[in-house]
């Protein structure tokens, strides 16, 4: 009996916190990179390897410089890159995927 109630419980707790997050908004690319990237990418920047930041030029040198190549390397991480595909949604890793690349080609302001 009170493993019934306590997975009645679980299930309604599952449907609720499915049920309170909004489709994606417009300003969630940013906040996503604010609490995800931001950390270590600050402005677009790299504070642990210089050379491996989120400006246009660098994308380019390191082939990062399409949405399929950004998705991928958020999706899966690279060396001491994490991997986000545990903590984010396919449809939330496009999205700052492709916030970094607007974010890059206006140079981070």
């Amino acid at each position: 009996m009170i493993k019934k109630f306590i997975c009645i419980g679980l299930i309604a707790i599952a449907l609720v916190a499915v049920n309170s997050y909004p489709a994606l908004a417009d300003n969630a690319p940013s906040e996503i990179f604010s609490s995800n990237c931001a950390g270590c990418h600050v402005n677009g920047g790299n504070i642990i390897r210089r050379g491996k930041n989120l400006k246009t030029k660098a994308l380019k040198r390191n082939h990062m410089d399409s949405v399929e190549a950004v998705t991928s390397l958020v999706t899966n991480g690279k060396g001491i890159m994490p991997a986000y595909s545990d903590r984010l949604t396919e449809e939330e890793i496009t999205a700052v995927s492709n916030y970094v690349l607007q974010q890059a080609a206006n140079d981070w302001k």
